[in-house]
Formats: C-alpha cells, sequence, structure tokens
C-alpha cells in the first residue's frame, strides 16, 4: 500500500449552533459535487450560539464558489498536510514524534483508521513549517 503525504487547503466558516447550521454548510458544497474526506466541526466557546467547521477538499472553480457563497473561505493561517498510508498500531504516535523531532509545533491534528488505511490531517501556523513537515514525513513514511 502506498504512502501519499501532500499538501491541502482547508475551509472554514462560523456556523450557526442550531439544529441544522452544519449541515447547510455541507450540503453547499455537496450540491456541488465535492467528495469531502475530512470534516471537523466544534462549537464557539466564547461565542455562545456559534461554531466552526473545517472541511477539506474543495475542487475546482464550482465547488469553490458553492463554498464561497455559503460563507466558506480557506482558512486563514492554518497549512495542512495529509499524510494517507497504510493503518498499524502506534502509527499516530510515529507522525506526531517525526514532526516533533524536527522542532516543528503542530496547531491541529486529525486522523482516523479505517481497516487496512488511515489518513491524517496536520496542521501547522505557516507555511514553512508545513513544507518541512511534509519533507520530514515523506523521508520517514515513503517506501517503506
Amino acid at each position: 500500500m502506498a504512502v501519499e503525504v501532500s499538501k491541502i487547503d482547508v475551509w472554514s466558516a462560523e456556523i450557526e449552533d442550531r439544529a441544522g447550521g452544519l449541515a447547510q454548510k455541507i450540503e453547499a458544497v455537496a450540491e456541488a459535487g465535492a467528495d469531502l474526506e475530512f470534516v471537523i466541526a466544534r462549537r464557539s466557546p466564547d461565542k455562545p450560539g456559534r461554531g466552526l467547521v473545517f472541511m477539506a477538499p474543495l475542487r475546482g472553480a464550482a465547488q469553490i464558489r458553492a463554498a464561497e457563497a455559503a460563507g466558506l473561505a480557506k482558512a486563514p493561517n492554518v497549512h495542512t498536510v495529509r499524510l494517507e498510508m497504510p493503518n498499524r498500531p502506534g502509527i499516530g504516535a510515529q507522525i506526531t514524534r517525526a514532526v516533533a523531532e524536527a522542532g516543528i509545533n503542530m496547531r491541529g491534528l486529525s486522523g482516523t483508521g479505517l481497516g487496512r488505511r488511515s489518513a491524517f490531517y496536520l496542521s501547522f501556523d505557516n507555511k514553512e513549517d508545513a513544507d518541512k513537515a511534509r519533507r520530514i514525513l515523506k523521508k520517514a513514511f515513503v517506501g517503506k
């Protein structure tokens, strides 16, 4: 099974913390043909009645227009690396250790293992850290 390491754009928006608030954003991009691999939504503890959603990927002009019309935008200052690879026990620890040993601080991590595959989304505060992490992860996991 191949290992894929790539940079991705994450899109985000504020959502209403109510039934259907999240569905409204996801439906807008789904109707434009988006096949989302990654969605995280949560309440905003500092803004009662509001929440945040992050999603990826969006591809092509139609999906981007639909996202923008629904109030989504490329997440500012969130530079994300996507790592897809064979799943095995401890893989998350190996990934985070490789990044830590390179002296890179992550702003966020989301990961899942489904059967024999796993996918991780590592977010960084700046492009330089994301680029460095991408190189480190390729060196550590591609071809292994």
